[in-house]
């Protein structure tokens, strides 16, 4: 088994919900068992910021399952919510993004693990450290610290 972690967000539709059932959708992954997963958090959208608030959340998984193989499972379930992908950084029903997957580092032309950004988002790193908080993400050094940089981003636990 592998140690992943999933990044979730939402800020169309009912954003609550959604990340609530994409959680059990997450926990009836075949080869996977959520071993924990962290509080929601409200947070400013960065990139295109004429949009709603989002939800977010961080998933912690054991997997079976590829790298690829777990992408694409978190595709499926995306697609269930009826995800489109317009332009980078628009509304979204759902965003399932696979953020860490053991101390592996991929680059392929479908995944790049850790996350390409994870490391300037607190939305990710601070869920991430709720259910870690002695996690580093692969060449980049400890979320803390990274969280730390972070520091103008607004993001508030909301349960």
């Amino acid at each position: 088994m592998t140690l992943a972690y999933v990044g979730l967000g939402a800020n169309l539709g009912d954003p609550r919900r959604q990340l609530r059932a994409a959680l059990d959708e997450i926990k009836g992954l075949p080869k996977t068992r959520m071993t924990a997963s962290s509080s929601l958090y409200r947070s400013a959208p960065l990139d295109h910021v004429d949009q709603p608030e989002f939800l977010n959340a961080v998933a912690q998984i054991d997997t079976d399952l590829a790298p690829e193989a777990l992408l694409d499972r978190l595709r499926e379930i995306e697609n269930r919510h009826r995800r489109v992908r317009p332009f980078p950084g628009a509304p979204r029903t759902l965003d399932l993004d696979l953020l860490l997957y053991g101390d592996a580092t991929i680059a392929s032309a479908r995944l790049t693990v850790p996350h390409p950004r994870m490391h300037e988002r607190a939305f990710v790193l601070q869920p991430l450290l709720e259910l870690d908080s002695t996690i580093s993400v692969p060449g980049k050094g400890l979320a803390n610290t990274l969280l730390s940089a972070c520091s103008s981003q607004k993001i508030e636990r909301i349960d």
